[in-house]
């Protein structure tokens, strides 16, 4: 790494930052959750606008190899925290209601996302990428949902209740749904073998490492180094088992036990780095990706079927399983709106389709638009619809 290589790296991480405080800032002026203007500074600095000029400026080609290199690092991080910050509690408190509410919602947009897969790419009948886009409607970003939920003051209700723990078990059912897509893709290699490892590993991770952590966590000593290094480890050994590094920092991060100082200590000193820093380069990284400047009359046809598949099979899939648990049509309505919050889980869902082999940049692009746009509009669609904590909702 040459000298000019070290001041442009430098420069494109200052800038980076600089974007996405501005940019994050800008979304909450207009009532929008900061990570949806961080995702659009990565959108914007691509090359949907002035044919990648900027991009070409401040991001070269020599120094893209080393921003996706700690944007993969950034992703260790951030699957971490989700598997840290999933509370089982959710799913005790109105167990059922949560199930029907999660397959409900997650079930119908599957269903459709499968038929869409067949429609969008009819030649290519790999198992796979069926499951892949089936998921890719289905699933709700829980981390993104809890915060704009926590802003709004409706953690503690009953709506916000419902729809945190079906996010969270729906999450649980996607990123399962995901490992098995990656599973298929590797079917007939010959390290196919390593996957019998998978289950030994969570085994491991919940009946050793778990209590470990436990006893560290009561004596009550600072052993943040030794959770690093066994964040790392885990990541890289999904990665080797043939599954995406992210499934061993989720699991990772489902072992952390709760309710302990070690927990906190640990969010806290990865947040300072991994959502100011490594995050917002993940989203430049991603954006570099998202090329719409050249969408036909037909990429808008396709567009059109991925948000009618994406927000309607997950809207009426929420609103109906709402209404067999006995909410109103504005509560049920209400419930189908959050949980088409996708954000960055979606991001991270659909990054990995392209680094797979599962999406082109055209398909690619047009669904990270698709993320977006459903992120964006819950917000509006609550105040709207839900009408309690208006006042609440107006403040934020």
């Amino acid at each position: 790494m040459i000298s000019h290589q070290v001041v442009t790296l430098l420069v494109a991480l200052a800038v980076i930052v600089a974007l996405a405080k501005v940019m994050g800032w800008l979304a909450t002026r207009i009532a929008q959750p900061a990570v949806v203007g961080e995702i659009l500074a990565g959108v914007l600095v691509g090359p949907t606008l002035f044919g990648g000029t900027v991009a070409n400026l401040v991001f070269p080609a020599d120094i893209r190899p080393m921003l996706s290199s700690l944007a993969n690092v950034g992703l260790v991080f951030f699957m971490f925290l989700v598997g840290l910050e999933f509370n089982r509690d959710l799913l005790r408190d109105r167990l059922g209601s949560i199930v029907v509410l999660s397959m409900g919602s997650m079930l119908t947009p599957f269903v459709l996302g499968v038929v869409l897969a067949t429609v969008l790419r009819p030649a290519d009948d790999r198992l796979a990428f069926v499951l892949y886009l089936g998921t890719a409607m289905a699933v709700t970003a829980f981390p993104v949902l809890a915060r704009m939920l926590g802003d709004w003051r409706m953690t503690d209700t009953k709506i916000g209740v419902l729809a945190l723990g079906s996010a969270a078990l729906g999450d649980l059912l996607a990123w399962t749904m995901l490992a098995v897509t990656i599973a298929t893709l590797g079917a007939g290699t010959s390290g196919q073998w390593r996957l019998s490892l998978v289950l030994p590993l969570v085994l491991l991770s919940f009946l050793v490492v778990r209590p470990l952590l436990a006893r560290i966590a009561a004596a009550r000593r600072d052993m943040f180094a030794v959770v690093l290094i066994g964040l790392l480890v885990w990541s890289a050994l999904t990665e080797w088992m043939g599954l995406h590094f992210i499934f061993g920092a989720f699991l990772f991060g489902l072992v952390m036990p709760h309710g302990t100082d070690l927990r906190t200590g640990v969010t806290q000193r990865i947040e300072q780095v991994g959502k100011v820093l490594l995050l917002p380069v993940y989203f430049v990284v991603a954006g570099l990706d998202v090329d719409l400047s050249g969408t036909t009359w037909s990429g808008f046809a396709e567009f059109g079927l991925i948000m009618l598949v994406a927000v309607g099979g997950k809207f009426a899939g929420a609103v109906l399983a709402a209404r067999l648990c006995r909410l109103n049509w504005r509560e049920s309505a209400t419930m189908g709106t959050l949980l088409n919050t996708r954000g960055l889980t979606e991001l991270v869902i659909l990054s990995m389709g392209l680094q797979l082999g599962l999406l082109d940049r055209d398909l690619y692009s047009r669904l990270v638009l698709m993320a977006v746009l459903t992120t964006m509009m819950s917000g509006p669609l609550v105040k709207l619809l839900y009408r309690e904590p208006a006042a609440k909702l107006a403040s934020v």
